[in-house]
């Protein structure tokens, strides 16, 4: 999509500055996958479309999601206002939901009823941000005179257009009904890192959200780190991270951890060795670098 926000980045890839690197994250795809989760119980009824072109020019709509089955209800907060086709604008967490990108996103679906004559009491439009659209909010009241109910946390209905629209503050959802939504953010923490991984883990989805994992992982590269310096979480992470198939990127290192643990072992083998030769315990530790207590078990165990 030719994107228009107020940054100028585009497609939605908002450069991130990260120990004096510059480093493109891609939010769109993660919130695609993220959109899906949420409505996972009701894929058999849905069809999603990325990116949809509503014509020969660059002009795309980022999600859309259509009902196969006009008459299915979603009993999904987020979707409560959804009808046969549901046009999605996503924002990442640098990024807002403007003025001018309301009445872009407006044009869409309009244009879109143009194309593909369909009937505009049909066609729905969301817009999803991770802050308070307070500026919007305030100007589709005072300008349009339309007036706006928050029906649940982090959602806003607006009432008053031939169109159903909503806004979401996807931060202020709830993790029981949202959780993909809510942590797709740059400043999780670590309890919040663990909370997607669990949950990734629990039900085998990694397949399915391998963009939102290597977004939520890079986006928030500290707090992962922090998380893993948990004695008591640092196994469990680890084996989750693997289980999924995902290896963490630790920018701080330049090392995955599945590099860092190869390593380890191979100054294990070295260290072993070293002590079958009767070498001191200080010979060692210089030699391989290794914790002195992994050194020290060594002797104990020989």
């Amino acid at each position: 999509m030719k994107r228009v926000n107020t940054s100028g980045s585009p497609t939605g890839k908002r450069k991130k500055k990260q120990g004096g690197k510059i480093q493109a994250i891609a939010w769109h795809p993660a919130f695609v996958e993220a959109i899906q989760m949420e409505l996972e119980d009701y894929k058999d009824s849905l069809e999603f479309h990325t990116e949809y072109p509503l014509n020969s020019e660059p002009l795309k709509i980022d999600c859309i999601v259509i009902k196969k089955a006009p008459d299915v209800v979603i009993n999904k907060n987020i979707a409560a206002i959804f009808k046969e086709v549901n046009i999605i604008e996503y924002k990442s967490p640098y990024d807002y939901v403007s003025i001018t990108d309301f009445y872009k996103v407006y044009g869409y679906a309009c244009l879109y009823i143009s194309i593909e004559n369909i009937s505009i009491n049909n066609i729905t439009i969301s817009f999803i941000e991770s802050r308070h659209p307070r500026n919007l909010l305030a100007h589709l009241k005072a300008t349009l005179g339309y007036t706006v109910e928050k029906t649940s946390p982090g959602i806003y209905t607006v009432k008053g257009d031939k169109f159903p629209i909503q806004i979401i503050d996807s931060r202020q959802l709830s993790v029981e009904d949202n959780l993909w939504l809510k942590d797709l953010y740059n400043k999780l923490d670590p309890l919040e890192i663990q909370r997607i991984l669990i949950e990734v883990s629990k039900h085998g989805k990694a397949s399915r959200v391998s963009a939102y994992l290597d977004v939520i992982t890079r986006a928030n590269n500290a707090s992962l780190r922090e998380a893993f310096n948990m004695s008591s979480t640092q196994l469990s992470l680890e084996e989750i991270l693997e289980e999924v198939g995902f290896a963490a990127r630790w920018e701080a290192k330049g090392v995955a951890i599945g590099e860092a643990r190869a390593k380890e072992n191979e100054a294990l083998a070295i260290a072993r060795n070293m002590v079958d030769l009767g070498l001191p315990p200080e010979t060692v530790i210089s030699a391989t670098m290794l914790d002195p207590e992994k050194v020290k078990a060594l002797y104990q165990n020989k």
